[in-house]
């Protein structure tokens, strides 16, 4: 069936068999079989030599560990008789190299088969995940469970969206709000339906009072830098604004140690490309032109650029750039903060306050975005409840006897 789309490169496995994947039955959420088989992987990961150079190799490698996937099972004990929903069709973001492998281990832990579009840009982290699956699929007795996986890498012009669309039971589509557009002109099946994750926006509370206080202030840095300059700031869960509490002098402190410690490790890690410069330039006059009275703070270089509010525009997330820059707002209370949650708003990465106060925060605001509240540098962290998608229950169906 494939070979009627030359334009299709199948990355995984060789010789892949779509009529035996469409006939395959779903399996149940957590099948043991499912369990071994990501274990393997995780095992095949850590004896590759490259995955201590990629960290986000290593995390997921750690993630796919039979205990942490036993431990994610506990949650699910009394979810009640569910069984796999059949065929995944997964679409997975350019920018983001392994996004595509956690939407795999969510498709197979549902009890799913699934065809995976890789990114289009050969990252070394998808050939050394995909390695690990071929050395995998070597072994006789995982040839059963790999079948259930088909990843396949093609441009976005061509009819082979159409195709694998016709097939899925679900389709999951991360990326931007025009590419979900885009690939919902395809059709699905009448019982079918999508999973989309679409453009968000993300920010960054630091209580300054407590801040002061840290004697490792590098260190919150260094966790801030892995949320935002390891993808470019690109990520949805990148913060774009840094919301500041406490007193004012406590938050001139604050800012003064937090930007600095965080330049040094910018300037020491990161390479920014000549034209960012000119895409912060032109961000800035278009977000002075329609939010007077911003301020640049005044930098040595371009690696960072901090632009300062004097209010919170209920548009702020319409302004944002890559690599490296940021709003900041000096708040009275985290209540000041709610009027401009929308939709779009997905994750708060927090630090100095506890989770009683955000909690109540969100108890009582009930603000209409907002999906993960994590501590600084846990915002890449996976989670199978995904922008309010508990993607375990979402992949899977119920049924019921009496």
């Amino acid at each position: 069936m494939l070979k009627n789309f030359k334009e299709i490169k199948t990355i995984y496995p060789q010789e892949p068999d779509l009529d035996l994947m469409i006939k395959t039955n779903p399996g149940v959420p957590f099948d043991e079989q499912c369990v071994d088989f990501l274990n393997e992987l995780s095992v095949q990961l850590y004896k590759d030599p490259r995955t201590k150079a990629y960290p986000d190799v290593a995390t997921f490698a750690f993630f796919c560990r039979k205990a942490n996937i036993l431990q994610l099972k506990s949650n699910y004990s009394h979810g009640g008789q569910r069984i796999g929903r059949g065929l995944i069709f997964h679409v997975a973001p350019s920018n983001v190299p392994l996004n595509f492998a956690y939407s795999l281990l969510c498709g197979l832990l549902s009890g799913n088969s699934n065809i995976v579009r890789v990114p289009s840009k050969e990252f070394v982290q998808v050939g050394i995940i995909c390695e690990a699956l071929h050395k995998i699929r070597e072994k006789e007795e995982s040839r059963g469970f790999s079948s259930r996986i088909l990843l396949v890498r093609y441009d976005h012009q061509t009819n082979a969206t159409d195709y694998f669309s016709s097939l899925c039971d679900v389709r999951i589509i991360w990326g931007g709000d025009n590419t979900i557009e885009t690939i919902r002109k395809s059709k699905i099946p009448p019982r079918s339906f999508d999973v989309t994750f679409a453009d968000r926006y993300s920010f960054c509370i630091i209580n300054a009072d407590e801040y002061i206080k840290e004697p490792t202030p590098d260190k919150i840095a260094q966790s801030f830098y892995n949320d935002t300059y390891l993808f470019d700031q690109n990520a949805c869960t990148a913060p774009h604004l840094v919301i500041w509490l406490g007193s004012s002098s406590d938050v001139e402190k604050a800012k003064n140690i937090f930007w600095h410690e965080l330049h040094k490790i910018v300037k020491e890690k990161y390479h920014v490309q000549p034209v960012i410069a000119v895409d912060k330039l032109s961000s800035f006059y278009g977000q002075s032109l329609r939010s007077p009275g911003i301020k640049k703070i005044p930098s040595q270089d371009n690696l960072l650029w901090r632009v300062e509010l004097k209010k919170l525009p209920d548009n702020i997330d319409e302004f944002r750039c890559s690599s490296g820059y940021f709003s900041e707002y000096h708040a009275c209370s985290l209540s000041e903060i709610a009027p401009i949650i929308n939709r779009k708003f997905q994750t708060i990465t927090y630090w100095g306050l506890n989770k009683k106060e955000l909690s109540e925060f969100m108890e009582k605001s009930k603000p209409f975005g907002i999906d993960r509240i994590v501590p600084i540098g846990r915002s890449m962290e996976f989670s199978l409840v995904w922008d309010g998608f508990d993607l375990i229950r979402v992949l899977s169906r119920a049924y019921e006897i009496r």
